[in-house]
């Protein structure tokens, strides 16, 4: 017969820590999801809970920034890779 554990008293009391993201990387998350202006300014906004009004300036303060980055001869051209398989025969062992 197998005897069952019980979890220590303390665990019971545990609690998921919660830390809303910092607007920093909410912006940044936005970013990722839509290239759109008033889109990243909404789903930032959702992201920490505050208006888009307080939100706006910050996300185009960043927009600006990583349009910067990404001008001039920066530029990197992604290649399309082709992968082909092929199948081996079986190998015979050598006596």
């Amino acid at each position: 017969m197998v005897h069952k554990q019980t979890p220590p008293a303390d665990w019971s009391h545990r609690r998921t820590r919660y830390d809303p993201p910092v607007l920093n990387e909410a912006i940044a998350a936005a970013q990722g999801v839509t290239e759109q202006i008033e889109g990243q300014i909404a789903i930032a906004a959702q992201l920490m809970g505050l208006p888009e009004d307080e939100v706006r300036p910050e996300v185009l303060k960043a927009t600006t920034q990583t349009n910067a980055r990404h001008t001039g001869s920066t530029y990197v051209r992604q290649r399309r890779t082709e992968v082909v398989v092929e199948r081996r025969g079986t190998r015979i062992p050598r006596p």
